[in-house]
């Protein structure tokens, strides 16, 4: 009997699709599952008449593999990861690849690179995009880790992907051990930002201008035809034009808490720790927070007010047109947040990021895929180094052009006492980075005085500290280190 192309470990409804995907671009995959039933039941279900291997043990799949031996796994992040790492070492020779397909912290991959090369293994870390649907017609996938294992699975990670229009895959590799997974967590941040957008601007239609449902699907629907044209406001279309049974709108029947799966907050973090202004993708990550604590908000809503009036007095339509605008504009301020943290990434690890080809890996297959990012992609053509989206002619002349219109819609919604988190965090960012100087002068100031942290002058050279004795009695005694 041939041997398998690769072998696939977890089938969860991502799994199996993959691997149907796989089977349908001619490639052979074996697969196993812990619960070996589940393995018999796909067999026996989706996979029947397929080229697809079934197996009940992990020696079974290596078996069954032909070399180098592709195994890739997609279980539930964290200790399943490195349980099955530990199994298949022993099972697997030199220069066989062991391929990480879930959502992994980048810096999991980064330590499991290390360890599966010291075995002399391969290892790929890669982040999967477009859900059950992505993987089964093709998903946006963005590998990295062992650079000496792509030539082994580039045909078929491009095979199944998604293309763009003029065939491009939505897959390329990303970078040294850790950079596939990074690049998929920023992927899911700006998912984060987009999401919390669109149900702002939900939020301001609904609350704000008292709109029904069907306006509010036809104002989606009109967005998806122009600039704003995505994944997310089409399934925000969908999902507004979406009846019950009784005739009411679905969306309204489900409770206002939100769930994630903890890759917003790593983005959130990794900004943190890496000194990069993420403010929107923050908002959007505190936003989910805040909406899960909906008991105390119930017994908050009974006690605090805002407004007597929460309507919009204005001419409804221009509002819309604005708000149109005001998306577009943050929407930009999200992806330019998200390529500072890549950018300020590569620097920290070392890797050669390719920031056009991420855009392009985006382009389909995955939950923020858009018209836009082509517009991102050429930003980068036209200037590989280019520090800052918001820098790029056309984006510069966007936001510019939105600016009116987007600060009509923040003020608006700070007087109707309708949240908007995301908006005005993205309008904040964009008034600070267009800034020549803030007030961080009397920031520094301030812990000088209290800390002698030190600062600079302005009519000093940069790296020149100076200190205050501010009070007349604090002495001439310096804190030894200083952080800008």
């Amino acid at each position: 009997m041939d041997k398998a192309d690769l072998g696939l470990i977890g089938l969860a409804v991502m799994g199996q699709n993959l691997v149907l995907n796989m089977n349908d671009h001619g490639f052979k995959v074996a697969v196993f599952n812990r619960t070996t039933s589940v393995v018999d039941e796909f067999m026996d279900g989706n996979a029947r008449g397929t080229n697809v291997v079934g197996t009940h043990s992990i020696e079974e799949l290596v078996d069954s593999l032909a070399s180098p031996r592709r195994v890739m796994l997609l279980v539930k992040a964290g200790k399943p990861v490195d349980a099955f790492i530990e199994k298949l070492i022993p099972l697997l020779d030199k220069g066989d690849i062991i391929i990480d397909g879930g959502n992994s912290n980048y810096n999991d991959t980064m330590r499991r690179t290390a360890w599966v090369e010291s075995e002399g293994l391969l290892y790929i870390g890669t982040g999967v995009s477009g859900g059950e649907e992505g993987a089964r017609t093709g998903p946006s996938i963005m590998p990295g880790g062992s650079p000496a294992a792509w030539e082994h699975v580039k045909s078929i990670f491009q095979a199944v992907s998604a293309k763009v229009e003029d065939g491009s895959p939505c897959c390329e590799w990303v970078g040294e051990n850790g950079a596939g997974h990074f690049v998929k967590m920023i992927h899911n941040g700006i998912e984060y930002g987009d999401m919390q957008l669109i149900c702002e601007a939900y939020q301001l239609m609904k609350d704000g201008l008292g709109l029904d449902h069907d306006r509010m699907h036809s104002i989606f629907a009109e967005w998806n035809e122009g600039e704003l044209d995505s994944y997310l406001i089409e399934i925000t279309r969908d999902i507004l034009g979406y009846k019950d049974v009784d005739g009411e709108p679905m969306v309204e029947k489900i409770l206002d808490t939100a769930g994630q799966k903890g890759t917003g907050k790593w983005t959130a973090i990794s900004s943190l720790e890496m000194g990069i202004p993420l403010t929107l993708i923050g908002e959007a990550v505190f936003s989910r927070f805040l909406s899960a604590i909906k008991d105390e908000r119930v017994a908050a809503s009974k006690v605090l007010s805002g407004p007597a009036d929460r309507r919009y007095s204005g001419d409804p339509q221009a509002f819309v047109n604005d708000l149109q605008q005001a998306l577009l504009a943050a929407k930009i301020v999200s992806y330019a947040q998200g390529y500072m943290l890549m950018r300020a990434a590569a620097k920290e690890y070392d890797w050669n990021l390719n920031n056009g080809g991420i855009a392009l890996m985006w382009r389909g297959g995955c939950i923020i895929r858009s018209v836009f990012l082509g517009r991102i992609k050429a930003a980068f053509d036209a200037n590989p180094e280019l520090e800052n989206l918001l820098l790029d002619p056309y984006f510069a002349d966007k936001v510019q052009s939105a600016q009116a219109a987007w600060r009509r819609v923040v003020a608006a919604a700070v007087a109707m006492g309708v949240p908007v988190p995301a908006l005005s965090s993205a309008l904040a960012f964009f008034d600070g980075y267009r800034h020549d100087r803030l007030p961080a002068n009397l920031l520094q100031a301030q812990r000088d005085y209290f800390g002698a942290h030190t600062y600079e002058r302005v009519d000093r050279p940069r790296g020149e500290f100076s200190h205050t004795d501010w009070t007349g009695h604090g002495g001439d005694i310096t804190a030894r280190t200083y952080l800008a």
